[in-house]
């Protein structure tokens, strides 16, 4: 018996005494209370600055706890940068005091944005430095001990981040290599996944699931639904503008302007008015099916050409920049959205232009004026009001959107009001998708061709569609028929609808979205929605060819018969060399393409110069506004 015990006795003393086993123990318990102490500091981290930005308690805590919004998501992202930093610096937890005070300031700069302005920060703010600064003295007056107590936080904050580091540096437990290892080998590929997923442009499941939806159209929410720091992120991509190589007050200089005509008269001043027609597209061009009858016969009389849209099924603010300003998406970053994030000073538009020659300039719009920023944005552009759904009557519906011959008569009812030449710039609701079965009490198209049943019913609704906005146009043309003054209508597509399976099934394309490069002959196919200029002294302008939205407001001034030293000079010149501008092709005017363009060594010095130009008056020091933009110079003084 006491051989029995003494062999017990002397395997316990081999299990207690084998080395390093309460060691290990200990540090794994060790390892486990620092990463929860981590995670606990990520939660108070995401919860301060949601409070700063939201001002509300009651929605704060409504946001950590409605499981739709991604508060948990923002959490583990916080909580694995203060693993990486830790990583990096060698010492537990010294990533509290590094990361605190870069998510706590922004949310601060946030929150008083948004008492002044109504709108959250973004990382394009940051271009418009210049804009802080001349806030600055108002938000001094208006609030003036506000404005001495962030200055005082400001600096306090300074003085106790820089003795907290010193404190952190010599006093937080030293990590061990092993450690700091662990702690980046862990950290970073997340990291790196999880920003690979961030791009709003992609679909991507796993972004769904963790709940991150960029609502990129309606900033306000993007940033209520997603959190200060998940909208912020999604929006940083488009901060990175950066000058073009040699741009400079010499290179504007440099850049000829086409002189005016001497006398230079017009034979009128006409009427002028754009539409804008939302995804609207000729479904005819569909394969392996037939519509009956045509839906867009007057369109397809008076077709001038095509746009050569640098959208697919949405992103519609981005072909209405291009078609305003004579301006290219090409040049700015890949996913921009310049309505949200670039627009933030006076912008020379068609606006501008026609507000110059003494013209009403009006945009009109039947959805909410909050919509891609377009309040902001067009007053940017110089519009003197901006019609939208809070201040027109009530218009008939086509599902839940206004119908086409409504916002028709609409535009009708303001024009016969005006006694000034008017410029109009209207965009249509009704094409809108999704195009559910039952938008319309009898769809009058009929859909011939093997498809599935579900198919058939989305393009029969989308087609009938096309079929009312092509009556609308064929109304606005008739009453312009019996007006004296010259009127001038000009009407485009946005871009493709979202037709989904509606394409693969029919095989147009092999997937439900459009390519973004291409061979030329595909990306036409892909992105080409029909123009129609048109007057009604000298009717429709044709043989246009396909043309970027931005070479919109050469065609418009050139059937005005106006001159410009910019919308007809300078983009005439690049129009008569290029009649198509994308980010990965160039279409020559006799129809060459030029592909992969912006890699090649040395890009053509027009384009360089229209790039220059561009960045000038939306980013640089506006050196060419008296030469390029008079009469946005003039407004602009007058403090339009």
């Amino acid at each position: 018996m006491a051989s029995i015990d003494s062999a017990v006795a002397r395997r316990s003393r081999v299990y207690t005494d084998r080395p390093g086993f309460a060691a290990r123990h200990a540090k794994t318990l060790t390892s486990a209370r620092s990463a929860l102490f981590s995670l606990s500091i990520a939660a108070a981290l995401v919860f301060a600055v949601e409070l700063i930005v939201r001002q509300s308690m009651a929605d704060t805590v409504a946001y950590f706890l409605d499981p739709t919004r991604p508060a948990w998501t923002t959490i583990g992202a916080f909580f694995l940068i203060l693993l990486a930093i830790d990583g990096v610096f060698g010492r537990e937890h010294k990533s509290a005091v590094v990361l605190a005070p870069l998510a706590i300031i922004p949310a601060i700069i946030c929150q008083q944005k948004q008492v002044f302005l109504s709108d959250p920060l973004y990382p394009t703010d940051f271009l418009f430095g210049r804009q802080i600064l001349e806030l600055m003295p108002v938000l001094v007056k208006d609030r003036p001990w506000t404005a001495v107590g962030i200055a005082v936080g400001l600096l306090a904050a300074v003085v106790a981040i820089g003795l907290l580091l010193r404190y952190a540096w010599r006093n937080f437990p030293k990590l061990t290599r092993r450690e700091r290892i662990a702690r980046a080998a862990f950290a970073l590929p997340l990291l790196f996944a999880f920003w690979n997923i961030m791009d709003y442009n992609q679909f991507s499941w796993i972004r769904d699931r963790l709940k991150v939806i960029p609502i990129m159209w309606d900033q306000t929410e993007n940033y209520r639904h997603n959190g200060f720091a998940l909208a912020f992120a999604i929006n940083l991509p488009m901060a990175n503008v950066s000058a073009p190589a040699g741009y400079m007050a010499d290179a504007i200089d440099r850049i000829p302007v086409k002189p005016l005509p001497a006398g230079t008269s017009h034979r009128s001043k006409p009427d002028v008015i754009v539409l804008m027609s939302e995804s609207f597209w000729d479904p005819t061009r569909l394969p392996n099916v037939k519509l009956s009858p045509d839906p867009m016969p007057t369109i397809r009389e008076m077709q001038s050409g095509n746009v050569f849209s640098p959208e697919f099924g949405g992103m519609t603010a981005n072909v209405e920049f291009e078609a305003l300003t004579g301006f290219s998406n090409a040049f700015l970053p890949y996913g921009s959205i310049p309505y949200q994030q670039y627009i933030r000073n006076p912008i020379p538009s068609l606006a501008t232009f026609f507000r110059g020659e003494g013209y009403v300039s009006r945009a009109i719009h039947p959805f909410q004026s909050w919509f891609w920023n377009r309040t902001a944005v067009y007053k940017a552009f110089g519009f003197d009001t901006f019609k939208s759904e809070e201040n027109m009557p009530p218009m008939q519906k086509r599902g839940i959107f206004a119908s086409d011959e409504s916002l028709t008569n609409e535009i009708i009812r303001q024009a016969d009001a005006m006694d000034d030449p008017f410029f109009f710039f209207a965009v249509t609701l009704q094409g809108h998708g999704p195009y559910e079965a039952n938008r319309y009490a009898k769809n009058t198209i009929k859909v011939e061709g093997n498809l599935p049943e579900s198919d058939r019913q989305v393009l029969a609704t989308y087609a009938q569609g096309i079929k009312e906005a092509d009556e609308s146009l064929k109304k606005l043309m008739d009453w312009a028929k019996e007006r004296d003054r010259e009127t001038i209508i000009v009407l485009f597509g946005d871009h493709l609808p979202p037709l989904n399976t509606v394409y693969t099934n029919t095989g147009f394309m092999k997937g439900v979205t459009a390519e973004r490069k291409g061979p030329k002959d595909q990306m036409k196919a892909q992105h080409e929605t029909p123009l129609v200029v048109w007057s009604n002294k000298t009717g429709p302008k044709k043989n246009v060819g396909t043309i970027s939205p931005a070479f919109l407001s050469y065609q418009i001034l050139k059937q005005s018969g106006y001159e410009h030293p910019y919308y007809t000079g300078f983009l005439g010149k690049v129009h008569d060399q290029y009649r198509v501008v994308d980010r990965y092709m160039l279409i020559r005017k006799n129809g060459k393409d030029v592909a992969e363009w912006s890699r090649q060594p040395k890009v053509p010095a027009l384009l360089r110069d229209y790039r220059f130009l561009q960045h000038d008056m939306m980013f640089g020091k506006r050196y060419s506004t008296d030469r390029f933009f008079k009469s946005h110079a003039d407004l602009y003084a007058a403090g339009f």
